[in-house]
């Protein structure tokens, strides 16, 4: 197929290559001319605008940070709603509210371009594997004819329901994530409050019921202190933001997220917003005065 990609960032260039390597057709447009480099050396073509890749697109894929990056993406002027043609695909990988995708699936859909917001969790390592978890919002047929593509990139691939309920899943996702993240802080911080060998105690949780992707890889983090991003930590306080303005517009109380955002508020506020979300041992310790070196 004639493919699309915008955003060639730490997940967007290795997916990008993927669908180069399934024997697609790829043209990519970057803000940033250096970004777009490596995948055109691979052999991906670029094209100047966000209009001119989605007239020579079949499908565009598209993961960039937040809501306003994707709405200006599209409507914003020479974006991709200036090129499409009727019967394409705009599917959507980043991270948004989902009112966006709701109001840019109508946009598409008064034009007859088709949309699917189909974020997704794994991080830059599951984007190289291609072993993403992919969750769908939008039309059942739109995914079917877009699903050998997602197979592509991912592992699992889920229909949620109309568009937006992929961002919904989404920020379900993060809620619980990033929570477990905070608490496995709490429990290193715990343990160095006491003086026990940090490795042992996370050996001990992993063999347990508190056993977890997120204990194995950011508890492994925080033991070695090594907090050189995987994923900023920006990026997971973007996507709190998200979904305590979801709380707030439809009055429920989320009160375990509500103080993991204060932490993320912290975290951001000490300067530690590139750096991995795994620092959120480092806020606490700042707080308990306890920081190591």
């Amino acid at each position: 197929m004639r493919l699309g990609f915008i955003g060639l960032g730490a997940m967007g260039a290795p997916m990008a290559r993927h669908l180069l390597g399934a024997g697609h057709e790829l043209v990519v447009w970057a803000r940033r001319p250096e970004a777009a480099a490596e995948v055109v050396a691979a052999g991906a073509l670029g094209c100047a605008t966000p209009a001119e890749l989605a007239a020579r697109s079949e499908v565009v894929f598209s993961i960039v940070t937040g809501s306003a990056d994707v709405e200006a993406l599209v409507l914003g002027e020479q974006g991709l709603a200036a090129g499409f043609a009727a019967g394409a695909v705009h599917v959507d990988m980043s991270t948004i509210a989902p009112g966006c995708a709701r109001r840019l699936a109508a946009h598409h859909a008064g034009r007859g371009v088709g949309w699917l917001d189909a974020p997704v969790s794994g991080g830059a390592q599951g984007a190289i594997d291609a072993t993403l978890a992919i969750m769908a919002g939008g039309e059942a047929e739109t995914l079917a004819r877009v699903r050998p593509l997602l197979e592509v990139l991912g592992k699992r691939i889920v229909h949620v329901g109309p568009a937006g309920a992929g961002q919904v899943a989404k920020a379900c996702n993060q809620m619980i994530m990033v929570a477990a993240i905070q608490a496995g802080a709490e429990a290193m911080h715990l343990a160095q409050a006491h003086g026990v060998d940090l490795a042992a105690v996370r050996q001990a949780l992993m063999g347990g019921s508190a056993a977890s992707r997120v204990l194995e890889v950011m508890g492994a983090r925080m033991v070695s202190r090594d907090f050189s991003a995987g994923v900023e930590a920006r990026l997971h306080h973007k996507d709190f933001g998200i979904l305590m303005q979801e709380a707030c517009a439809l009055g429920i109380p989320l009160p375990i997220a509500a103080q993991v955002w204060q932490q993320l508020n912290a975290l951001m506020a000490s300067g530690l917003g590139h750096d991995d979300t795994s620092s959120l041992l480092r806020v606490l310790e700042t707080m308990g005065g306890t920081a190591a070196a």
